[in-house]
């Protein structure tokens, strides 16, 4: 028992070494430089993605659906069901580990061809019954290989989930702002073409008085028809933009309630900073290298299938001539084996296996560095786009000041002097309208620009750097 004791511990030992000389981990080596971004406010402090999408967002209504989407999203469902699978497929990485176990039964009978002396049975039936197992020893590392391959592809799989959700969030906040955006131009519309129906119906009056041409009456109603004719368009868009938000949340269509344009909270007050190595933190970028690493690890699985296999067997249970003395201790066997089966000519197989899996580690490595630029590039548009609306957004209400006076200028002379005529306020009218449009439309990028920079961080999710298996 005791010689038996010391050829187990020292086929251990041999596993162990032989699985610590043949094994190569995982090791990152992508760096994300500060030209990626190609910005200047890259700096290493906290900032805006920080923060969680609770306190990112502050409008109540827009918490609301961003919430109702996060438990009813199809495609967030979808993704748990892959996430379940690879689960199952971990688990089963991990059972491979420990022996396979069978219940063993069976009933022989055999018939001798002539006579037999000396006792034998001429014709006997032989029952049997025991247990049998067979165990694989990880003698080069190559089950747990397996194993890390599996998590590798499991943590990919909840990083995927990850961008899934970061993606909701965003498009859900952008439906959100652009229905508000939309309504502030109903209200606009609408508030447009109160004024042009009462100023086209003072028109007719200073007609009967002889004070304004006839003209000047028709391009007053006209001006009120082409303000009214704008707003089905609007409505429009309103109506799709609702149905794509609530297919979206993962119910039927139906009105969005939400708070108006001008009332909603602002942002948080965040710096818009990015910190250099932040991108690690998007879901997107870890799922590209989660896959990586999980085909790193496919490497070694298939270079370590030219190894010998060992492999130790044994089974035990009863065996007898009859039903009757099946149990009784003479009847009872045992045995234990072992053997190394080490791959000589295998059609090709397990070399094929290995250029394969060479060229699926360069395939995710190519992807890898294609994601993060792309995700490099996205945070540098937002950027862009957020300091370009902001300045466009604050020449806008330089603008609508100007085009105020210089309707209210038009209008006196018009009424007051008869130095000029109507068609010089509608032109003001449909300037000042078309600037008041445009204010909405460019807030809304500001808005959206601040939204897609938050998603483009990877804001609100945990970096799961510390999950790669060294």
């Amino acid at each position: 028992m005791k010689l038996h004791f010391k050829y187990i511990v020292a086929l251990a030992l041999i596993s162990l070494l032989s699985s610590c000389m043949t094994n190569k981990n995982y090791i990152k080596t992508t760096h994300i430089d500060e030209s990626l971004y190609r910005a200047d406010e890259v700096q290493d402090t906290l900032n805006m993605a920080d923060l969680s999408w609770q306190d990112f967002f502050s409008d109540e209504q827009l918490k609301k659906l961003i919430d109702t989407g996060l438990k009813n999203n199809l495609d967030l469902k979808i993704g748990l069901e892959r996430i379940h699978k690879a689960q199952s497929l971990l688990a089963q990485s991990k059972g491979a580990f420990f022996p396979q176990l069978f219940i063993d039964g069976g009933v022989k009978q055999s018939r001798m061809a002539y006579p037999q002396s000396f006792g034998f049975v001429e014709n006997a039936t032989t029952y049997e019954i025991g247990l049998r197992t067979a165990w694989e020893i990880d003698l080069w590392g190559k089950l747990k290989n397996g194993k890390k391959a599996a998590v590798y592809k499991l943590l990919r799989e909840e990083s995927i989930q990850q961008a899934v959700q970061t993606e909701l969030i965003a498009q859900t906040a952008d439906y959100y702002y652009q229905l508000l955006a939309l309504d502030e131009q109903v209200h606009i519309l609408e508030t447009t073409i109160g004024v042009r129906k009462e100023e086209a119906e003072t028109m007719k009056k200073l007609k009967e008085a002889n004070i304004v041409t006839a003209a000047a009456v028709a391009q007053s109603e006209a001006g009120y028809l082409e303000a009214e004719n704008q707003l089905p368009a609007v409505q429009r868009q309103i109506r799709a933009i609702e149905n794509a938000l609530n297919v979206l949340l993962g119910q039927s269509p139906a009105t969005v309630s939400r708070s108006t344009f001008k009332t909603e909270p602002l942002f948080p007050d965040v710096h818009i900073g990015v910190p250099v190595q932040l991108l690690r933190n998007r879901p997107d970028v870890q799922a590209a290298e989660f896959e990586l690493a999980s085909y790193f690890e496919e490497i070694n699985v298939a270079r370590k299938a030219f190894y010998p296999s060992l492999t130790i067997n044994a089974s035990s249970g009863f065996t007898n001539f009859g039903i009757a003395n099946w149990f009784t201790p003479s009847g009872f066997f045992a045995n234990v084996g072992g053997g190394l089966l080490q791959p000589v000519f295998s059609k090709r197989l397990n070399k094929t296996r290995l250029e394969l899996a060479k060229s699926d580690y360069r395939e995710k490595e190519l992807h890898f560095r294609k994601t993060v630029l792309v995700a490099g590039q996205e945070v540098s548009d937002a950027l862009f786009n957020y300091h370009s609306a902001s300045g466009q957004e604050q020449q806008r209400s330089a603008q609508l000041g100007k085009l105020e006076q210089a309707l209210e200028h038009t209008r006196k002379l018009l009424l007051y002097h008869n130095s000029t005529n109507y068609t010089d306020v509608l032109t003001a009218r449909q300037a000042l309208l078309s600037a008041q449009l445009q204010m909405t439309n460019e807030r809304l990028l500001k808005y959206q620009s601040l939204i897609y920079l938050y998603r483009a961080l990877g804001g609100g999710v945990q970096s799961k750097e510390n999950l790669i298996l060294q």
